[in-house]
């Protein structure tokens, strides 16, 4: 056990701080071909086949492999995953992504299925509530629903009747 006087201890604990943030730090570095398969599936083929540009299995499709080709040449030229998406954004317009950003007009594709399903819950309850609270329909001859224990007499008499 080192005591607290033991010189290698601050040392110790700068090595162990030095790897930590060394392993904090390449966590999130991968290799060509992992960055090259997460790219691919953000973005869409633009041949109108409304596919992931890696799954892409449209037969003679014109698009898709010039777009992987220029997908692997950025990835391997070491740009950074939002410089490659913006390129392809500018060649080919924002529906080559497969999911909307999170910036601007397109926020409102993230919230409006929220809306749309706390819209539909409240819509629910209102009709349920309105169904619950509706007056009992008039019957013909002024006369009004029996319920309670006066139903229950009415029971009893019609049970002691059909008793055969």
């Amino acid at each position: 056990m080192p005591t607290p006087s033991n010189p290698r201890l601050p040392r110790r604990a700068l090595h162990c701080a030095l790897v930590s943030l060394a392993v904090f730090f390449f966590a999130g570095a991968s290799d060509p071909a992992s960055r090259f398969t997460d790219l691919g599936h953000q973005l869409m083929c633009i041949c109108g086949c409304n596919q992931i540009l890696l799954e892409c299995n449209h037969v003679g499709c014109p698009d898709s492999d010039g777009m992987r080709n220029e997908l692997m040449t950025a990835v391997s030229r070491g740009d950074s995953d939002s410089l490659v998406e913006q390129g392809f954004v500018q060649k080919y317009g924002p529906t080559v992504l497969a999911a909307p950003t999170a910036a601007g007009f397109d926020r409102a594709a993230w919230i409006m299925p929220f809306v749309a399903v706390i819209l539909g819950f409240a819509l629910v309850i209102f009709v349920i509530r309105s169904w619950k609270n509706r007056p009992t329909p008039a019957i013909a001859g002024g006369l009004h629903p029996i319920a309670g224990a006066e139903l229950e007499k009415f029971r009893d008499q019609a049970r002691k009747e059909t008793d055969l």
